[in-house]
């Protein structure tokens, strides 16, 4: 019996014994994966750690590379203050900046996608790159001269000095690049045409509204725009009109669209906005008888009318047509009349042979022609050519139908008009705003 319970008593040790040792084991083992567990979570860290590092040093030699480039593109060419680099030479791929890209709407959506469209497109790229090439300089121009304009400047001063510049950056070359007609400047109640005369000693005030409208060519491909300098922020809600109205015009016109439309959209924009000057409340009209135009090549203003009041022509917009939309906003009648000596000519574009009698006549018409052609000009620019004494002979040209004198258009003394005016293009695939900027 003794040794029977010796033998259970023994049995049970050794059996606890051995649970005792196992449990042992295995509290080591635990400890042992826990403490290489541990290990594996400080490697993965520490690897971790290391790709972190290895990635902000390549994003950083990346930032540094792509600053050094920055750098050197900086470095390379930059425009002069005042401007004197051509702007070809900022392109030298002879590929430039397209304008602004709007959507057709509606039923023209499917000429955004359209193989046949496109490639109607890339037949016309040589004429696209002339008009983006007027645009550009057309930007950095009004960019320069809006730096530069205050108080107390001569008309003529600005006039100069932005036709000096337009001759540089556009490398002026007769009739195949430079200026497409003379630069307009016109004060307050003046609506578009009147830049000044030589002598002229008009002086630019704070109190004026000056519209500065000018337009740049390439081979004859004309970008026209507009824009309005008004010192004083009391006239800023006039500003605004005509600026939304414009580009309200811009979204409206389309390929198919019909040139009344546009107009009513125009005036709908322009009059709802109202302007107080010196404490009286006006509200903006539209100018009925003073309208955007279509294009044509060496011809500002070609055969189709884009009015700035509803009621105009039911003609429908073309595929592949340019236009100038430009819109005025008055606070007199809303209506232009011709006043004021004039400065603006242009030579007639459907005009014959006609005979002429005065030899003096026939030598400025052969001046005209060779410079001009059919782009318009101002007596500056006949003045800057050497001739002189040519009012009678410039009359005869006028008289006989040759030339077409454009005079300054003005709405009632007193009043004040705005202008905001862009070049836009109806390529078969979409709508191109070929000058607009940062500015406008």
């Amino acid at each position: 019996m003794e040794i029977e319970k010796l033998d259970v008593e023994a049995s049970m040790e050794e059996s606890g014994g051995v649970e005792s040792s196992s449990g042992k084991e295995a509290l080591l083992l635990a400890s042992d994966l826990s403490d290489n567990l541990d290990l594996d979570e400080d490697e993965k860290e520490k690897n971790q750690e290391e790709e972190r590092s290895k990635a902000e040093s390549s994003t950083k030699k990346k930032k540094k590379k792509s600053k050094n480039k920055k750098k050197k593109k900086k470095s390379s060419l930059q425009q002069t203050d005042p401007p004197s680099i051509p702007v070809i030479d900022f392109f030298p791929s002879g590929e430039f900046p397209e304008g602004e890209i709007q959507e057709y709407k509606d039923d023209n959506l499917w000429r955004m996608t359209s193989e046949e469209k496109r490639e109607m497109e890339r037949l016309q790229k040589p004429i696209y790159n002339s008009l983006r090439q007027a645009a550009e300089v057309h930007r950095q121009v009004r960019k320069y001269m809006r730096s530069i304009m205050k108080p107390g400047m001569l008309m003529i001063d600005i006039c100069e000095t932005l036709e000096n510049t337009v001759r540089k950056l556009i490398s002026e070359n007769g009739l195949q690049a430079g200026i497409a007609f003379p630069t307009g400047c016109s004060l307050n109640n003046v609506a578009a045409h009147w830049t000044p005369n030589s002598g002229d000693k008009t002086v630019l005030q704070y109190d004026d509204v000056m519209k500065l409208d000018f337009g740049t060519h390439i081979d004859g491909y004309i970008v026209d725009s507009a824009f309005t300098v008004a010192f004083n922020p009391m006239y800023d809600p006039l500003l605004a009109a005509s600026r939304e109205a414009t580009y309200t015009g811009i979204k409206e016109a389309g390929v198919d669209v019909r040139l009344c439309d546009v107009g009513a959209a125009i005036q709908e924009v322009m009059e709802s906005y109202e302007v107080e000057i010196n404490g009286k409340v006006y509200q903006v009209k539209s100018l009925r008888n003073l309208n955007g135009h279509s294009i044509g090549r060496y011809q500002i203003h070609a055969e189709k009318s884009v009015p700035n009041v509803k009621g105009g022509e039911q003609t429908k917009m073309e595929e592949g047509e340019l236009y100038a939309i430009e819109t005025f906003g008055s606070t007199g009648k809303g209506y232009v009349r011709d006043d004021l000596e004039c400065s603006h000519y242009m030579k007639n574009f459907d005009v014959g042979h006609v005979p002429l009698r005065l030899p003096r006549a026939k030598q400025l018409l052969a001046t005209i022609n060779k410079n001009f052609s059919t782009l318009a000009f101002c007596r500056r620019y006949l003045d800057r050519l050497g001739e002189t004494k040519y009012l009678m002979a410039l009359k005869n040209l006028c008289d006989s139908g040759i030339i077409e004198p454009c005079p300054p258009l003005c709405d009632v003394k007193g009043s004040y008009i705005s202008q905001f005016e862009h070049t836009i293009l109806l390529r078969p695939t979409c709508k191109e705003v070929i000058s607009k900027g940062d500015d406008y």
